[in-house]
């Protein structure tokens, strides 16, 4: 068979399992983000409530880190109840989650004395189904647990948010195995936009979409979350031509 028509092929079975993927993920109820440029690579136009989603920093630096964590709290402020948040240390700073929209009233904390109890604790909140979101923030995080997390998200009808920290300096990429998530996010800072009087402006984050299932990976600048969990396009972006803003965004082979 000629090459051009084993392309054809490829190419057709490729759309085919996309269109049942986001079959499978309707009716489930989505977050949009709000944001049209994100929102219209996302199946179904938001991020999926009864699944789980990763995020990670895009290297072990604290600022990523802190970018990381802010992300998932605005994420988690736009749900509706309270949040149960599973750590293995008591160092969440909560002002900064509430100036992510996420109040300590709003927030449940779980201590776990390991990462095999802080997996547990994540799972049993994903299947209680009375929370808006679950978060754990976990360095490992195995294809078997994470088939799991999902099929609890979808027991519960609950948006789960995995957190993932690095277990060490050594640079290893926490994405470097395989994840039953629907999405896999990565965060780093940015310089903040420039005010026309002294001061700090908005914090900017890129925001890379390296996995979505039934969609394409993205790349985004964005302003960081505000008091009410929203993220917003970089005027950066806003201001230029659409075939120079295009170029922001890469699309998975």
């Amino acid at each position: 068979m000629p090459a051009a028509a084993v392309n054809a092929v490829v190419a057709d079975l490729r759309d085919r399992i996309r269109r049942l993927d986001g079959r499978a993920l309707r009716g489930r109820g989505v977050l949009p983000f709000e944001v049209p440029e994100i929102d219209a690579r996302l199946p179904e136009g938001g991020l999926a409530l009864a699944a789980l989603h990763e995020v990670a920093g895009a290297a072990t630096r604290m600022d990523d880190g802190a970018a990381a964590t802010l992300f998932v709290a605005g994420i988690a402020a736009r749900t509706r109840g309270k949040v149960l948040w599973c750590l293995r240390r008591p160092d969440l700073f909560a002002p900064a989650l509430a100036q992510a929209g996420l109040p300590p009233g709003r927030v449940l904390y779980v201590e776990a004395e390991d990462e095999k109890n802080l997996l547990a604790c994540f799972e049993e909140g994903l299947r209680h189904g009375g929370l808006g979101a679950v978060v754990a923030e976990v360095s490992r995080l195995p294809m078997a647990a994470s088939r799991r997390l999902q099929l609890a998200a979808e027991t519960g009808g609950t948006l789960g948010l995995a957190l993932r920290l690095p277990h060490s300096r050594s640079g290893v990429d926490p994405y470097g195995q395989p994840s039953a998530a629907l999405t896999r996010w990565r965060v780093s800072m940015l310089p903040s936009a420039a005010l026309p009087v002294p001061g700090l402006g908005r914090a900017r984050w890129r925001l890379e979409l390296v996995r979505c299932r039934a969609g394409e990976a993205a790349e985004f600048e964005v302003e960081a979350s505000d008091a009410e969990g929203r993220i917003a396009f970089s005027p950066r972006l806003a201001d230029r031509s659409v075939a120079a803003g295009a170029r922001h965004f890469r699309a998975s082979a």
